[in-house]
């Protein structure tokens, strides 16, 4: 099991800490944004006398208000093509197990979110990478790389739109190329779709928008990014192929039923005005303007700008991101502060790739973006393994 690039660090975080230094954290997607207090007044204000379990698809009252969600988004679906899940990542391992053997293949555009490596791990599934590159933005890969390690093995595509850990938002030509290589080969098309309400640059279009697929897209779904709410560990898993559903219900009644007091709380949460998302996403759009633009200032450092989600990639002139990271809580402080970010190595699955890439999460105030990007510009000067 790989160790996780968000994660690996904290104990030097907490050494740092200890030492009386401000470590910013920019190294996971945890926002800062309030949690709505209509959703967490339902969970406080609740009448249960028991918490039970509940039906292993989920409660059907939330189901039912989810297919409200989703027609809002312009995705037609019902409440029996829904699974509610333990957070977006139970919704993606019931995928891998429902869709894919040991030793079945998945091919992904890399960089990409770290956790599917250890999914994979988990389920026996093997990740075929398919690399995009940061000077174009890491737009969607041409489809003959595809094409090109498609194998007797390979079951799937999966895509995160808008992706973590770049922030790129795939256009609808792009999801059109590939409904069209799923179709040729008869291949599922996994969409992580955690960061929909986030797109600044262009149209979202969803996997489940895409005509004659009702039997190829698997869509994993989160309340965590959506309503500020990572810790309810509330996601879905969503498909009109009722074979999928039916042996998802299966792994779902293994583990009993998704979190209780986590499913009131999304519930009451889809009842939030349509406006409800303008602020968040405006607030976000900020942040991101200010961070690609701090660090397209320092001297060699290249951002792409992000067209959703909350992150972005940026190459910086380093020997390697994963000591760099590192580096800066053990050995860097400038005012007493210094940030936290996450190597880009553990997003890539081609060994060798992103050593002078990290990952932003761009989920502070704007202050306290701004000082740290003051500290990595510091940082920057005295970095021992500098390239020149």
């Amino acid at each position: 099991m790989p160790p996780s690039p968000i994660r690996k660090l904290v104990p030097f975080a907490d050494v740092a800490k200890k030492k009386g230094i401000k470590v910013y954290h920019l190294n996971i997607g945890q926002p800062d944004i309030e949690t709505p207090v209509s959703a967490m007044d339902a969970v406080r204000h609740n009448q249960l006398k028991v918490l039970e379990y509940c039906h292993s698809a989920g409660n059907e009252s939330y189901r039912r208000r989810l297919v409200d969600y989703y027609k809002k988004v312009g995705i037609e679906i019902s409440p029996d093509q829904i699974i509610v899940t333990t957070g977006g990542s139970e919704a993606i391992i019931f995928g891998f197990l429902c869709c894919l053997n040991p030793g079945d293949e998945v091919i992904i555009p890399e960089p990409f979110y770290a956790n599917y490596n250890g999914f994979a791990v988990m389920t026996g599934v093997n990740v075929v990478p398919i690399t995009s590159h940061i000077d174009n933005g890491f737009a969607l890969p041409p489809i003959h790389d595809f094409e090109k390690v498609i194998t007797p093995r390979t079951r799937a595509i999966a895509v995160c739109n808008p992706n973590n850990p770049t922030g790129y938002l795939y256009s609808r030509a792009e999801m059109e190329a590939l409904k069209a290589i799923c179709l040729k080969n008869d291949l599922y098309l996994f969409s992580d779709e955690a960061y929909r309400e986030f797109s600044y640059d262009g149209e979202f279009v969803s996997a489940m928008q895409l005509t004659e697929m009702d039997d190829h897209v698997i869509m994993m779904d989160t309340i965590s990014k959506r309503y500020s709410a990572c810790g309810a560990r509330i996601g879905a898993l969503i498909s009109k192929n009722k074979g999928i559903m039916d042996t998802a219900l299966k792994f779902a009644q293994a583990r009993l039923s998704p979190p209780g007091l986590g499913q009131i709380l999304a519930e009451a949460a889809i009842d939030l005005p349509d406006d409800f998302f303008d602020r968040p996403k405006a607030e976000y759009q900020a942040r991101r303007d200010l961070l690609v633009k701090r660090l397209n200032s320092m001297d060699g450092v290249f951002c792409p700008n992000p067209g959703g989600a909350f992150y972005a990639m940026a190459r910086l002139p380093i020997d390697d991101s994963d000591r760099f990271c590192q580096w800066l809580l053990e050995s860097f402080s400038h005012q007493d502060q210094t940030l936290m970010l996450a190597p880009a190595s553990g997003f890539y699955r081609s060994s060798g790739s992103g050593k002078d890439e990290v990952r932003l999460a761009y989920v502070l105030n704007q202050e306290d973006l701004s000082s740290a990007m003051d500290c990595l510009e510091e940082a920057l000067k005295v970095y021992p393994g500098r390239k020149v």
